[in-house]
C-alpha cells in the first residue's frame, strides 16, 4: 500500500505538466500509463519492445503493419522522439502507443519509438544523448539479426526520418544535425531541465540560433506543423524562416492547424485537424515512396 502522509511543501509547481516537492519528490501529472505492445486489431499494426541501451535499461518500441510480415517488402523508417517537455510522458504511454499506430497504419512504415531519459534526475542534454544512442542503435542493425530484425527485413534503411512532438521535435531536429505559458515559465522550466544552460538561446533549445543551426543539416526534406492557439506558434514559422535564410538546399514546408492548442493531436487524435495533419504526414512519407 502507497503512503498516506501528505507531500511536502511544493518547490516549483509546473502544472498541468508536474509538480516538484521541496523534498525532493517528483510528482507528474501527465503521461505515467504505460501500455505493453500488441497487436492492435484497428489499425492492423504490430508492436515490440526492445532494449536499445541495457545498462540504462532504455528501451524503444518498434512498430510495424502486419501486412508487411506476410509480404516481405521494405518500407521507410520512422525514428520517432516523445515530448512532453523532456520531464512526462514515456514512448509506451497509451497516447504515443495510440499514435503511432495509427500513424504506422495511415503512412504503411516501420516505426522506432525511441524512449529516454528524463528532467529533472537526468538534465538536458540526456534526453539527446539517449536519442543519438538509439539512432546509432538502428543503424547497427541494417545487417543485423535477433530479435529486432524487424529492422533488418522489413526496414529501408535508404529511406529514413526523424520525427517528434514538442521536445521530441527539438530532439528530431538535433538529431538530423550534423557535423510554455509565459517566456518566465517557459525559462523557469528549462533552466529546471538544463540547469547548465546560459540563457534560452542554447542552440540545444533554440535552434534558430547559432552559426551551426540548419546549414548542416543531413536531411533533404522537413515537414513542420503548427497550431493557431499554441504559444510556440510563433517559434515554428520563425524556425523555418531561418531555416530558408540558412543555406540549406533542402525543402521545407509548414502546416498551421486552426484553432487548436499545443498538440492537440495527441489529445483528440479523430477530430478534424488530427486525422488531417496525419494524412499529411503520411503523404509526406509517401512522397519517397512513389
Amino acid at each position: 500500500m502507497g503512503s498516506t502522509e501528505p507531500l511536502s511543501e511544493i518547490a516549483h509547481d509546473f502544472s498541468p505538466m508536474m509538480i516538484i516537492h521541496k523534498d525532493g519528490t517528483i510528482e507528474r501529472l501527465v503521461g505515467n500509463d504505460i501500455v505493453p505492445p500488441s497487436f492492435d486489431p484497428k489499425t492492423n499494426v504490430d508492436s515490440r519492445d526492445v532494449l536499445y541501451l541495457p545498462e540504462n535499461t532504455l528501451s524503444a518500441r518498434l512498430y510495424i503493419p502486419k501486412n508487411t510480415k506476410d509480404q516481405n517488402q521494405k518500407l521507410l523508417l520512422v525514428v520517432y522522439f516523445h515530448g512532453g517537455g523532456f520531464c512526462v510522458h514515456t514512448a509506451f504511454s497509451s497516447t504515443y502507443n495510440n499514435y503511432l499506430n495509427n500513424l504506422v497504419s495511415e503512412a504503411n512504415i516501420i516505426a522506432v519509438s525511441v524512449d529516454y531519459r528524463r528532467a529533472p534526475k537526468n538534465p538536458v542534454p540526456c534526453a539527446h544523448d539517449d536519442s543519438w544512442t538509439a539512432i546509432k542503435w538502428v543503424a547497427s542493425h541494417v545487417d543485423g539479426d535477433g530479435p529486432e530484425d524487424w529492422l533488418n527485413h522489413y526496414a529501408d534503411f535508404q529511406r529514413v526520418f526523424f520525427a517528434g512532438d514538442s521536445s521530441g521535435a527539438n530532439i528530431a531536429h538535433h538529431m538530423g544535425t550534423t557535423g510554455v505559458k509565459t517566456r518566465e515559465w517557459r525559462e523557469a522550466m528549462w533552466q529546471f531541465v538544463y540547469p547548465s544552460m546560459i540563457d534560452c538561446n542554447d542552440p540545444l533549445i533554440n535552434p534558430a540560433v547559432g552559426s551551426n543551426l540548419t546549414s548542416q543539416q543531413g536531411c533533404a526534406r522537413m515537414l513542420v506543423f503548427v497550431a493557431e492557439e499554441d504559444m510556440l506558434r510563433y517559434r515554428g514559422w520563425f524556425y523555418c524562416k531561418k531555416l530558408k535564410e540558412s543555406g540549406w538546399k533542402g525543402d521545407v514546408e509548414i502546416v498551421e492547424s486552426q484553432e487548436e492548442l499545443h498538440a492537440f493531436h495527441l489529445r483528440n487524435p479523430y477530430c478534424e485537424n488530427a486525422v488531417s495533419m496525419l494524412k499529411i504526414t503520411a503523404a509526406f512519407f509517401s512522397h519517397d515512396n512513389a
